[in-house]
């Protein structure tokens, strides 16, 4: 006779809770409070780095970096997924485990929630369910998807209604869709009652690090070789590109032709040509954007010809159509080769997988989250083709999480702060030690219930 499992209700957790949203791009991290806030989350960039002197940053040190010319990345995460355990386990002692750490807890008395993209393969949740009780000793754990934590939020006063009260217990809203464009992926997760519905679930491989990826190539065509500059890239992509509302539009405005029509264009197209200032790591740390100035002045700096006359040599480059057209991959993969849909037809195909009289709840229900929500324009164009596509008798109501970088991260927290919601998710270690790994996967998957 099997043994009996202990219930949720006898098992005792510790009282320190530690969430981690293991992004691709930053890690997002704290421990939980009776009040969880923004505040109380840190945000450390996922990466080993080498600079050109071959110091190595590890996590939240490269902060303290002051040159970022050719740094080279090394990211424990690919496509989503935990791949680099070796690298992993560096940046998490670094930001934990270690003396001084930035956020020190001994694991053998924290509880331990962690986030994953969906449809991760089998073998790489074995392999970090394997890590997190078996080398860290977290005393319990939870792995759950990232994008269904954010059903803990009040989701309802983004829309305007009245927010919750804080002396009721947290509740997962009942149906929610997540759309979350983050570093390597786009996903629309479909949530109900606080849990993902899997086979509705769709992905689109258009992310932060693609897009970056594109205007490297489009700047190192157009002005300087600029393929080892990733972090300056991304700086750019975040600070001058914006999501087009009329692409074409847009992409005629600024047609370098040889036509008299050439001569209209170059008229219309002064709000979208801007100048960026690169950084020289000296004067300056960060690029910025500047209104483009076409003087000869500003061309001699360029070249540092009046350097002498006390003028700062400038190094800077002319974007145009760059601007949006690096963006506008979310909504046309195509654009480069890419066989999938933009990110409104992919919530429409997710939709396709759930029974349609959830179709109304969900479509007024639906959360953005991750980085590239906060590209300019990126919202009222996914609103507009959202409603294009949808059902007319739906009503469409698109909000973006307050800060959606750490949105996960707080319903996480929200989660932790209930100690029965807790209880009800969390795995013990001794469960674990009893009943192995398989069982683990079995458990939080949702095919075997406890």
């Amino acid at each position: 006779m099997a043994p009996r499992q202990a219930k949720p209700a006898d098992r005792v957790l510790p009282n320190q809770s530690l969430i981690i949203d293991n992004g691709a791009h930053t890690m997002k991290a704290g421990f939980a409070t009776s009040n969880p806030s923004l505040e109380d989350c840190h945000v450390i960039p996922n990466c080993l780095a080498k600079d050109r002197a071959r110091h190595v940053w590890i996590g939240a040190q490269l902060e303290k970096c002051n040159d970022f010319g050719e740094i080279a990345f090394r990211r424990p995460v690919e496509k989503g997924f935990i791949v680099n355990w070796e690298a992993e386990k560096a940046i998490w002692d670094n930001t934990f485990f270690e003396k001084n750490a930035k956020l020190a807890c001994d694991p053998q008395d924290t509880n331990l929630i962690l986030t994953e993209a969906p449809n991760m393969p089998s073998p790489l949740q074995t392999n970090c369910d394997q890590i997190i009780f078996e080398e860290y000793e977290f005393a319990s754990y939870s792995r759950c998807l990232g994008p269904s934590l954010n059903a803990y939020h009040d989701i309802q006063s983004l829309f305007g209604t009245p927010p919750r009260r804080h002396d009721v217990a947290v509740l997962p809203v009942e149906c929610l869709l997540v759309i979350d464009s983050g570093y390597s992926h786009s996903t629309v997760t479909p949530v109900y009652n606080g849990q993902p519905i899997q086979q509705a679930v769709r992905r689109l491989d258009v992310g932060g690090k693609l897009l970056t990826n594109y205007l490297k190539e489009l700047i190192s065509i157009r002005h300087y070789n600029m393929l080892d500059e990733t972090y300056i890239m991304n700086a750019i992509k975040e600070n001058v590109c914006y999501v087009s509302e009329d692409f074409k539009r847009d992409l005629e405005r600024t047609w370098k032709g040889t036509s008299a029509s050439r001569k209209k264009a170059l008229g219309d197209e002064r709000d979208i040509v801007v100048d960026y200032v690169l950084p020289d790591y000296n004067a300056h740390k960060h690029g910025f954007m500047r209104p483009h100035d076409p003087s000869l002045s500003a061309k001699m700096r360029k070249m540092g010809s009046m350097s002498g006359a006390g003028e700062v040599v400038e190094d800077y480059m002319t974007l145009v159509n760059e601007r949006f057209t690096v963006p506008e991959l979310l909504f046309s993969p195509g654009d480069v080769g890419i066989k999938q849909e933009g990110l409104p037809a992919t919530v429409l195909q997710s939709l396709s997988g759930l029974p349609p009289g959830l179709w109304p709840a969900m479509l007024a229900n639906i959360l953005v989250v991750g980085g590239n929500s906060r590209i300019e324009g990126f919202m009222s164009r996914l609103e507009t083709e959202i409603r294009q596509l949808a059902p007319s008798e739906c009503v469409v109501r698109v909000a973006r999480a307050p800060d959606p970088i750490k949105s996960s991260w707080l319903g996480g927290a929200y989660l932790a702060g209930d100690p029965a919601a807790l209880k009800s998710v969390q795995v013990t270690r001794e469960e674990y030690n009893e009943n192995g790994s398989v069982w683990l996967g079995k458990v939080f998957s949702g095919a075997l219930r406890r």
